[in-house]
């Protein structure tokens, strides 16, 4: 067992009472015609999301090279059978069972995930975007994923598409509603709300009442939605305390071989307690089949 994992046992152990580890490397493999892969191959992807925000326009606002991601390692969203998915697949599932499962009764935003870190480089962007991938291939689930890490926006980025704008924008009241920055792509099932841009009183713009009002929509309005919010690190950032008050589960990204223990438990006091945390470990490695190989470890709260 290696220290990465060692920590997160222990912190589990110690402050996640009944947490149980699950190794995702290739659940459900057995699958070999999954519900996924074919709602992929008959390109079929939530016809429900294609009618609600954004239908106003006949385009799609973001095109996202899916090309490009496969390339870079991300979660296939074709037929293509790869590990990250399946690990990812494995992730996803607790939190979803999270979200809209009997444990989504005690939480408050249940279906609001905020992805975070310690400490910036540990992959939380990577995670989001692969999570948000992952749950747009479900058959009964859409998603959003806002790009909240107002100080240094890395979504777009990591997608290789410009910025745009977005929360900042809809928070200093540029734009009137959330459906002028909420972005269609060409995953029916997938939406964006980019971070938009800079600004010197974004603690206090995340702290609003606008922003708890935008918090209650994304909850509330469509029972089938999970939300994944892209947020700061924990430490030494204001802002990612803010939102953690305003979600209901909580990623933290760890990076095998570098997080340190003192930095996750540290991360983890600026969490709501009464949320659920589950931990990535990212660059894990690992022996597959092949004998070789690297992933993704989800270890769960609640």
């Amino acid at each position: 067992m290696n220290s990465i994992e060692k920590a997160l046992q222990k912190k589990n152990e110690s402050s996640l009472a009944e947490n149980k580890v699950v190794k995702p490397e290739m659940e459900n493999t057995l699958e070999s015609e999954s519900s996924i892969e074919k709602a992929q191959a008959n390109v079929h992807l939530g016809s429900k999301a294609s009618a609600r925000e954004g239908s106003q326009n006949s385009k799609t606002d973001i095109h996202i090279d899916l090309g490009i991601l496969n390339e870079k390692g991300f979660v296939s969203t074709d037929t293509q059978r790869k590990l990250i998915n399946e690990e990812y697949r494995a992730i996803k599932r607790k939190l979803l069972d999270n979200a809209f499962g009997p444990l989504s009764k005690s939480l408050n935003n249940s279906n609001i995930i905020m992805v975070t870190s310690s400490k910036p480089g540990e992959g939380k962007t990577f995670t989001a975007i692969n999570l948000a991938l992952s749950i747009a291939l479900e058959k009964d689930k859409t998603v959003l994923l806002v790009d909240a890490d107002v100080l240094r926006p890395n979504v777009m980025r990591t997608l290789e598409l410009k910025n745009k704008e977005g929360l900042i924008e809809f928070l200093l009241g540029e734009k009137e509603s959330l459906a002028e920055v909420i972005n269609t792509t060409n995953l029916d099932n997938l939406r964006i709300i980019p971070a938009g841009k800079s600004h010197h009183l974004s603690t206090e713009l995340l702290a609003s009442e606008k922003m708890f009002q935008a918090v209650e929509e994304f909850a509330n309005r469509y029972p089938d939605r999970v939300v994944i919010v892209d947020t700061p690190p924990l430490l030494g950032i204001n802002e990612t305390a803010i939102l953690a008050n305003l979600a209901g589960q909580a990623l933290v990204v760890t990076e095998e071989y570098k997080t340190k223990l003192v930095d996750v438990d540290k991360a983890v006091q600026q969490l709501n307690p009464d949320m659920a945390i589950g931990f990535v470990v990212n660059k894990s490695e690992k022996v597959n089949s092949d004998g070789a190989g690297y992933g993704y470890y989800y270890s769960g709260g609640n």
